[in-house]
């Protein structure tokens, strides 16, 4: 409830806050034009950073390896994109933030963290299994993960 709150409430009205504050510093036009430009610039870079993370996606994927950490940088992006094109100071600084690679890896390894804590504490439990496939791997073992949280109702659903 409380990250609703924040994210619906509370964040909608420090950016309005901000927006109001800057037209006043700065004039309305030029604020417009600011969010104008940021949303443009944002989303070109988001752009260029989304299909670099497609082409290590598809390098790892030809190379037989997991595109794990491309894969969450392809997310981190999408989320970097999503942020740069909703008008507002605090949305675009930590969009930009997004689209540097040094803060993607500081955030990947946070999420790596988080994750490792959970399955520790035994809120998130994975099942691991694995199969052999002869694709461009030439044999070598392909994981596959499912990931069950207590919160799961079961699957196939039970009837009475």
């Amino acid at each position: 409830m409380g990250w609703f709150f924040l994210l619906f409430v509370a964040l909608p009205a420090m950016e309005l806050t901000l927006l109001i504050e800057l037209g006043r510093y700065i004039g309305t036009v030029n604020t417009l034009l600011m969010i104008l430009l940021t949303g443009l610039l944002g989303a070109t870079l988001a752009r260029w950073q989304g299909l670099d993370v497609l082409r290590r996606i598809q390098r790892e994927t030809a190379e037989g390896r997991m595109p794990a950490a491309p894969l969450v940088d392809g997310m981190i992006v999408l989320i970097a994109a999503a942020l740069l094109m909703t008008p507002g100071i605090l949305t675009d600084t930590l969009g930009f933030l997004c689209l540097v690679p040094r803060f993607r890896r500081w955030v990947r390894a946070a999420a790596w963290r988080r994750l490792e804590r959970a399955v520790a504490e035994g809120r998130v439990a994975m099942h691991v299994h694995t199969t052999e496939w002869r694709g461009p791997s030439r044999g070598r073992r392909v994981w596959d993960a499912d990931v069950e949280t207590d919160d799961d109702p079961p699957w196939p659903p039970r009837l009475p």
